[in-house]
């Protein structure tokens, strides 16, 4: 059987780090209270010279270093991103340039928060159809560009980043024991759409917008969304939350990602999270904890992860993998 194997992480964050103290001279805040109720400590916030795509080349550069590899070596880049830097075309084909890429495809996936989790579970299908062998999955993130930083219950949370990883076609035997990508599951319900979105479009207002949130909504469907999701992702592939040796979770809020691990028993010292120095960045959020975990010696070789995600639309999924 084909299994879509990680050989390689990598990761890129803006110079510039924002601390709750700064935020709290803009906006009527305080780092007691931005804390208390998201576990955020800091964000990186691009400068002019930083985009997704500069962001998203960094990390698909040390993600390709990280697994001995080159862009040459790669068939498809998968970039998940809101926030592109262009309407078109793809920011994925701009990073693809950079690269110095020029055979392959690539393409920009949109899920919001969830879209690195959904961009996994599609290049794992390309993989495993057969239309790739290696492929270049990242998340990018500029979420500084659509905040409205008037608004103290947004702004606070999201910061800028990028993480990648790069997948590989290998022959295994077909078990659980499998080292690769064992399960997915995605989900999507729009009736949910003013909970969380971005108030302008190409398509109806013609500008780019900001992002609005009602956040008490959002955390009322958080931890039943994602205990949806990581429990069809365990049950296909074969395991048991007990089984686990990391939950990586997106990291949009401590509370959810604490009483997400709760619900589900898994221990927190299982739990990867990283919002407190990188805040909310969105599809880059997974990628970064990842690429944190690997790097501090936490995720080895043989670990059995959790990845999950949920955003706006709402889109929520989960990947079972053995790294």
């Amino acid at each position: 059987m084909i299994r879509s194997q990680v050989k390689g992480v990598g990761s890129a964050l803006p110079r510039r780090v924002l601390t709750n103290a700064e935020l709290s001279q803009m906006v009527d805040t305080s780092d007691e209270w931005i804390v208390q109720r998201t576990g955020i400590r800091q964000r990186h916030i691009a400068s002019d010279d930083e985009t997704t795509a500069s962001l998203g080349e960094a990390a698909a550069r040390a993600a390709l270093a990280n697994a001995g590899l080159t862009p040459a070596d790669i068939d498809l880049i998968v970039l998940a991103t809101s926030t592109p830097n262009n309407t078109f075309p793809a920011t994925s084909v701009e990073i693809q340039n950079r690269l110095g890429m020029h055979h392959g495809f690539a393409f920009d996936l949109q899920a919001v928060c969830s879209g690195f989790v959904y961009a996994v579970s599609v290049a794992d299908l390309h993989i495993r159809g057969g239309m790739a062998k290696r492929v270049l999955v990242i998340g990018a993130e500029t979420f500084s560009r659509i905040l409205d930083w008037s608004d103290r219950t947004t702004c606070v949370l999201f910061g800028d980043g990028a993480g990648a990883i790069v997948l590989e076609a290998a022959e295994t035997d077909g078990t659980s024991a499998d080292t690769g990508i064992l399960s997915s599951a995605l989900r999507s319900d729009g009736a949910h759409k003013d909970k969380l979105y971005v108030d302008g479009g190409p398509s109806t207002t013609g500008t780019v917008g900001h992002l609005r949130m009602e956040g008490k909504e959002v955390f009322k469907h958080a931890v039943g969304m994602i205990t949806d999701v990581v429990t069809s992702a365990l049950a296909t592939g074969g395991a048991t939350a007990e089984e686990l040796d990391w939950f990586v979770p997106h990291q949009a809020n401590l509370r959810i990602i604490d009483a997400s691990a709760k619900k589900m028993g898994i221990a927190p010292s299982k739990v990867v999270a990283t919002v407190s120095e990188h805040g909310n960045t969105s599809a880059a959020s997974v990628p970064l904890a990842l690429s944190v975990a690997v790097a501090d010696g936490r995720i080895k070789k043989g670990d059995l992860v959790l990845i999950e995600a949920m955003g706006g639309g709402f889109t929520w999924g989960a990947v079972l993998l053995r790294w």
